[in-house]
Formats: C-alpha cells, sequence, structure tokens
C-alpha cells in the first residue's frame, strides 16, 4: 500500500469516526422518558456552582443555556422547600433560559411531550416548548395538583427526522432562580386523528392523547391552544387564555368508557373543542358521557354541551367515587362546519385544594333521519 492510499484510508476513518460521534448526539427516541429525562445523571461537582451549572454540556443528554440550576429533592431556598415534581432531580430555568435535546424521529410523524413542572417564586411564570418553528406557551401560574406541581403536554408534527426539543421560561424576574422547575420529561407518538365507524368525531373517545406517566397519580393537562396548532390531544382543541383540561386514565381514576377520559378541572374558563363538517339542515345526534373520576370530587356538577344552535345541561350529583351517565342531544346544522364544544359550567375542588371536575367520555356524532328533538337518559 503506498503512502497516497494509506493517507486516504486514514481520512475515510477519520470522517467515520466524525460522522459516528455525530449520529450518536442525536438521540433516537421510543414512547416514555426521553434519555436522561428525569435527569438522573447530574453535572459532576467540578461543573456545579452551588446549584448553578456551569457547562453548556455538563447534564448528560441536554444541552442548557443561560441560568440553569440542578435541584435535588429536599432542597430549601428562602427557608422553603423547593418542590421537585418526580423522582430525586429536576433542573430550575431561570431568566431566558432554556434546555434542549436532539432527538432522532420519523419525519412528519405527530408526537405529543409531557413534562412535569413547579412553580417557584413567580405567580405567572410561563413556559415556551419547542420544535423547530413549531413553539407553544404554556402557562404555569395554576397548579391544579396539591403537591405543588403538575404534569403539562403538547404536541407537534416532525418536519425532520431529527429535531431540537426545548423548554424555555421567557420570564425575566428580579431574582433570576424565581424560574419554573422541570422535572420527567416524556414523548409519545400520536396517531393521525381519523374517524371511526359509526361515529363523525375523530378520537371520540379519547383513546389517543399524551404520554401519562406510569406512577403519576394526577393525569396530564392539556393546555390552550391556537386552532392550527398540533394537539396533544388529537381531533381536539383546547379553548382558553390561560386554562386547561385533564387527561386521565383508568388505571388510576374510573372513566366512563375505554382507558382514557378528560376532566373539565376550570369551569367556563376552558372548553374541549372540535370542529366536524356537517350538511345544513340536516339531522344529528350528539351522546357522551358525564361523570366523575372517582378521585374525591364530591360536588354537584353540570356539564354543558353545544352544538349548532342547540344547548343542553347535563347535571350529575358526583359522590366522589365513580359514576356517570349518557347524555344525547338531537340538533339540525346550521352550516357545512360545526363546532361540538364542552365546558363544566362551575369550579370544583376537592378537600386537600386540588382542582376537580366532571369527566367527559365516548362522544360520538352521527346524522339521524327524523326532526330533531333534545332527549337525556340516564
Amino acid at each position: 500500500m503506498g503512502m497516497a492510499e494509506g493517507m486516504m484510508r486514514c481520512r475515510c476513518m477519520a470522517l467515520l469516526v466524525l460522522v459516528g460521534v455525530a449520529a450518536s448526539a442525536v438521540s433516537a427516541v421510543s414512547d416514555g422518558l426521553l434519555p436522561n429525562g428525569n435527569f438522573k445523571d447530574g453535572p459532576a461537582k467540578s461543573e456545579l456552582n452551588g446549584t448553578v451549572v456551569m457547562g453548556r454540556h455538563s447534564i448528560p443528554n441536554w444541552e442548557i443555556s443561560g441560568f440553569v440550576e440542578y435541584i435535588q429533592s429536599g432542597h430549601t431556598q428562602g427557608g422553603m422547600m423547593v418542590a421537585v415534581p418526580e423522582g430525586a432531580s429536576a433542573v430550575r430555568l431561570g431568566n431566558d433560559a432554556s434546555i434542549r435535546q436532539n432527538i432522532r424521529v420519523t419525519r412528519r410523524a405527530y408526537y405529543s411531550v409531557t413534562f412535569s413542572a413547579a412553580r417557584t417564586c413567580a405567580q405567572a411564570e410561563k413556559l415556551n416548548v419547542s420544535v423547530a418553528a413549531d413553539s407553544g406557551v404554556l402557562p404555569v401560574q395554576t397548579v391544579y395538583n396539591s403537591g405543588g406541581w403538575d404534569s403539562y403536554s403538547w404536541a407537534f408534527r416532525a418536519m425532520h427526522s431529527a429535531v431540537w426539543l426545548a423548554i424555555h421560561n421567557p420570564g425575566v424576574e428580579e431574582d433570576p432562580a424565581c424560574g419554573p422547575v422541570i422535572d420527567a420529561i416524556a414523548i409519545k407518538t400520536l396517531q393521525p386523528p381519523t374517524k371511526t365507524k359509526g361515529n363523525m368525531l375523530r378520537n371520540g373517545d379519547f383513546e389517543d392523547g399524551p404520554y401519562i406517566f406510569p406512577d403519576s397519580p394526577w393525569g396530564v393537562l392539556v393546555p390552550p391552544m391556537d386552532e392550527d396548532s398540533c394537539s396533544p390531544l388529537p381531533g381536539w382543541m383546547i379553548m382558553s387564555s390561560t386554562k386547561v383540561v385533564k387527561y386521565v386514565d383508568a388505571p388510576r381514576y374510573r372513566v366512563p368508557h375505554g382507558a382514557r377520559a378528560v376532566e373539565l378541572v376550570a369551569g367556563r374558563e376552558a372548553a374541549l373543542v372540535q370542529e366536524v363538517r356537517t350538511v345544513a339542515g340536516r339531522s344529528y345526534r350528539l351522546q357522551f358521557y358525564v361523570g366523575d373520576a372517582a378521585n374525591g370530587c364530591k360536588e354537584s356538577m353540570v356539564v354543558e354541551a353545544y352544538v349548532a344552535a342547540a344547548s343542553l345541561k347535563v347535571q350529575y350529583q358526583s359522590q366522589g367515587k365513580g359514576g356517570y351517565r349518557r347524555a344525547m342531544l338531537d340538533f339540525v346544522a346550521v352550516g357545512n362546519l360545526t363546532r361540538v364544544v364542552f365546558q363544566s359550567l362551575h369550579y370544583h375542588m376537592k378537600v386537600d385544594g386540588t382542582l376537580c371536575g366532571p369527566v367527559v367520555d365516548d362522544i360520538s356524532l352521527v346524522s339521524v333521519h327524523k326532526r330533531a328533538a333534545r332527549r337525556l337518559f340516564m
């Protein structure tokens, strides 16, 4: 082998090594926690100044920017314990700080991201979650769980096979250590929202939705979103300025049908909405379950359904032990696009201060061939 050939082979080997290193920096993901998504692997002690992370790549699998702290369970600030949502460690994002990870995904596929967040000093904190040009601002000022933290969801459609998933705190506080605490970041592939046989609505039974942590007993919040946004609850939009609905599952809650349902935890301040194509003048029937999640929410509940020019208030007396009733609303479409809307008329709260509300599930819409009338039955 000549010198020129040897040098060429060395260059090829070096190029392969560099490609391998670059590829290893992109994490191939499957449903569940992202690599080091619970921040179990933290910075070396030499890369910490107290709790402040000093290096951009000090946290394994993550890249940070700005004032980021590595918080462990039991950490106190100003005489108060800082909530670590899950596990033993988390990160806190200070003023204009962010944390991101490069992940390998399937191009054009839909994904939901679930993460837990706890508020610290500020009363009106927000988090900006983004993948490339897609982004969403999630309000975290209301705490729905008595433990001091909640799990949030956000969704995106992958336009490339490798993307940067980032969580950014856009807040500016006098104390940079007053940002929200982030923990347990997971991902899930969503199915494109499709209709099932005998139902004009997409994902009417809520069986497809964001990832729910197996050991978390508080469900996942689905935040408000623009009408053009990708939804972590396929087929459905959440219309609100700052409030949410909660996505719950059968292992930890009582759901009327199947394995998933939606709990309306924000009263009139949040609406569950889906738009469906209809024929003006044609009769349709909307059916759905209203119940409670067996989570101790003992209240007299009312869910109001709006569709076309019709509405129906469904009352449900909850004992907090689970149960449901079936409701039906017949109506005549007034246009070629009809909005189906659900709201809880009242706020509800458990004795421990946790916000709660009625559960809706198994929503179906079908065309009928008779004059419209309203009916409600058990």
